[in-house]
């Protein structure tokens, strides 16, 4: 029995290929992978038990199954639905339609900007200070920041480290620089279960990716045993950069 297939049906097949094409790449960042894949297998079964050979008892079972499912995906992937929705607000064209409405500019960071924070960063990386300092862009932060203590000062590449100094009560947590000023020191960031993360990488790292797969945020580390400087961005990491590599990253339009 033939079918029409028109323009519509293509852009259907087309628009549910990438969703679940992105649903993919955001379990695959936050290591619920093989979930996926049993989820996937399962609605395949499914709709071979209801729709090919149409088996009442057990088609009604997992007709059954899959209502009460959809509410169990809804707690099971509570987190990954979070960072969905805070990637779909924070994408490029959905904040420049927000602050078109509500009339607020986007703020780049220029040279001037981010040159004391990747002057702090060599600085500390030769004398392998361990650091961790987050930059702020479309996704607030006030939940994080409220977790540190409230510094509020201009982005100065002295004051930077000595908040980081080992001695310091607030070199343990993490910086959040925020509308070019350092909000807030010391602050306790969401640390990623990503078990792809390499083993070497320690808890810095793992707090990191964390925060880069909640927010737009890059999120820079400096290491404690290497002195290397990495970067995480979106869920990636970005190891061992230089001074220019993390300028142009940071000032990189995103």
């Amino acid at each position: 029995m033939f079918f029409e297939f028109g323009i519509k049906d293509f852009i259907d097949i087309l628009l549910v290929a990438f969703l679940l094409y992105y649903v993919y790449k955001l379990m695959k960042v936050s290591g619920s992978i093989k979930v996926f894949t049993g989820i996937l297998v399962l609605i395949l079964i499914w709709l071979v038990v209801t729709q090919v050979l149409e088996m009442k008892l057990l088609g009604s079972i997992f007709n059954t199954l899959m209502n009460v499912g959809v509410l169990a995906l809804i707690v099971l992937f509570q987190d990954e639905i979070r960072r969905f929705l805070l990637t779909l607000g924070s994408h490029q064209h959905v904040s420049a339609l927000t602050r078109f409405f509500t009339g607020n500019k986007k703020e780049s960071l220029e040279h001037d900007d981010i040159m004391p924070v990747v002057m702090a960063c060599i600085s500390m990386g030769k004398q392998k200070v361990g650091a961790l300092i987050v930059i702020e862009h479309n996704v607030p932060l006030d939940e994080i920041v409220r977790t540190g203590e409230v510094i509020n000062a201009n982005v100065n590449q002295r004051l930077i480290e000595n908040l980081f100094f080992k001695n310091s009560p607030l070199h343990d947590g993490a910086m959040i620089i925020s509308k070019k000023r350092i909000k807030a020191a010391g602050c306790i960031l969401p640390v990623s279960h990503n078990l792809d993360i390499p083993k070497e990488l320690g808890l810095r790292h793992r707090a990191a990716m964390g925060i880069s797969q909640e927010s737009d945020a890059h999120a820079i580390i400096v290491s404690e045993e290497t002195g290397a400087i990495s970067v995480a961005y979106r869920g990636q990491f970005y190891l061992r950069l230089s001074a220019e590599e993390l300028e142009s990253m940071l000032t990189k339009k995103s």
